[in-house]
């Protein structure tokens, strides 16, 4: 009976052992799996961010050409189809959670969000503020993925 009950004990020790083996399977594939769609995900993002900032310039154009409308033709049909676009595809790269940086007059400067191309010498203050944007940036997923360049003054 002592036999007996030391081979039960040797069964019970592999099963616990291998118990233990497959748990640790299925942690180390769930680990796996997790890190792969962490992967497909970074993959798809930065495909993403490098179609969007080659669209970036075009947009900044189509924005220029709208900001710069002569006031003759502001009433013109084919000028306000065009402002019609630029609020369209505004809409749409919304969609793929691309945000405008704020960067207007009086924002505070965030170094992280904002690259300071000008700054005002002769300003005082104590903290520095945007006096001026000089290019869009924006923000993919919430990471920026292009930093709005500005003129910077202190107040």
């Amino acid at each position: 009976m002592a036999a007996k009950s030391k081979k039960q004990e040797e069964l019970e020790q592999q099963l616990a052992e291998l118990t233990a083996d497959l748990q640790r399977t299925r942690a180390d594939f769930e680990n796996y799996r997790k890190r792969v769609e962490a992967e497909k995900s970074a993959a798809r993002d930065a495909g993403s961010a490098s179609a969007i900032l080659k669209l970036l310039p075009i947009i900044d154009n189509i924005e220029r050409a709208v900001v710069y409308t002569p006031e003759d033709l502001i009433e013109h049909k084919w000028v306000q189809g065009v402002g019609g676009l630029v609020k369209q595809l505004d809409k749409q790269l919304e969609s793929l959670q691309l945000r405008r940086i704020d960067a207007g007059k009086g924002v505070e400067f965030n170094p992280d969000l904002h690259e300071a191309i000008q700054v005002d010498e002769d300003a005082s203050g104590d903290s520095e503020v945007i006096a001026e944007e000089l290019q869009a940036g924006y923000t993919l997923n919430g990471r920026p993925i292009r930093h709005a360049m500005v003129k910077v003054t202190r107040q």
